[in-house]
């Protein structure tokens, strides 16, 4: 009979555990290499890999938030970062910008860091402000990729059309920075963390101006997921004053079908080491615990919802 008792104890005391992750995969969907995505999923997927010891964790390049969120809709990855503007348009299907269906099975596993609008020209090229870039040479990134969205979004606020720049360039970071150095492009617009490395690798090769956009353009956009923001002076080799643009929130975003518990230890982990991050990439200090679980455009996923919860973040 004692015996019998013990094991019942012990049984219900296993119960009692939390479930334990048995998520045998986790791609981590983050964007091109010279961006702020990539270094910083590869930090979180060491994190993940010591959280969840028998999933296979890897990191995959690619062209950013449109593609991600289509990538976790279609249940070919489990994490990705993606700009809050796309997320909301994905989960509400808005067809106009190239989401023909709701992506309903997106869910929130963290608001993190904002991106930041940077315009950034050759000095050479006299363009001191976004009414000088019409006629000029413009990449704007990947056809509706989060950062293109972006572009068309300030441009339009601030009273400009693709049809007035002299031509227009759908490329990503690296290569719009190769082309300004070549004289082949006069600017590129790129929706990034501060410090991106594709710009700090073109301030310290030729003399740029960063491009303000003012807090009215911003307002104008009319989205609440845009915000007036600020690129501090100091923030690429010659740029001595603070110039300002507009931010959106990045957010981590995982699907359904990923399992709670692994969502739970994913999210858990990121708290627990900010500073793993930060070492990564300076953006990560962008990342504010208080704010993470607010504002979401998408639900939560259960498991980031109950470390929140035990964490005191949420109520």
């Amino acid at each position: 009979m004692k015996l019998i008792r013990t094991l019942l104890i012990g049984a219900m005391a296993l119960a009692a555990l939390p479930a334990m992750a048995e998520q045998k995969f986790v791609t981590v969907l983050t964007g091109g290499t010279s961006g702020v995505y990539y270094p910083m999923g590869v930090a979180m997927s060491q994190l993940f890999g010591a959280a969840l010891p028998n999933a296979k964790v890897s990191v995959q390049s690619t062209k950013a938030s449109a593609e991600n969120v289509n990538l976790l809709q279609a249940g070919r990855g489990e994490v990705a970062f993606a700009l809050g503007d796309t997320v909301s348009y994905a989960w509400n299907g808005n067809e106009e910008v190239g989401f023909k269906s709701k992506l309903g099975k997106l869910r929130a596993l963290a608001a993190i860091y904002p991106n930041y609008v940077q315009i950034v020209a050759s000095k050479d090229s006299g363009i001191r402000s976004l009414a000088d870039l019409k006629g000029k040479r413009v990449s704007v990134g990947a056809p509706k990729s989060g950062t293109e969205l972006n572009a068309r979004a300030v441009f339009a606020a601030g009273g400009l059309s693709y049809g007035d720049l002299g031509k227009v360039e759908y490329l990503p970071f690296g290569e719009s920075v190769e082309l300004i150095k070549n004289r082949q492009l006069d600017a590129t617009l790129q929706s990034a963390g501060l410090g991106v490395a594709s710009i700090r690798d073109l301030s310290t090769a030729i003399d740029i101006v960063v491009i303000p956009v003012p807090a009215e353009v911003v307002a104008a956009i009319g989205d609440s997921a845009y915000q007036a923001g600020v690129i501090p002076a100091g923030t690429y080799t010659g740029q001595d004053t603070d110039i300002p643009t507009a931010a959106i929130r990045n957010i981590l975003v995982t699907h359904e079908g990923v399992e709670e518990a692994a969502v739970y230890e994913m999210t858990k982990a990121i708290f627990t080491n900010l500073d793993a991050l930060v070492a990564a990439h300076a953006a990560a200090k962008g990342i504010k615990p208080e704010s993470a679980a607010t504002g979401l455009p998408i639900p939560l996923h259960p498991g980031a919802e109950r470390y929140y919860r035990e964490a005191g973040l949420l109520k």
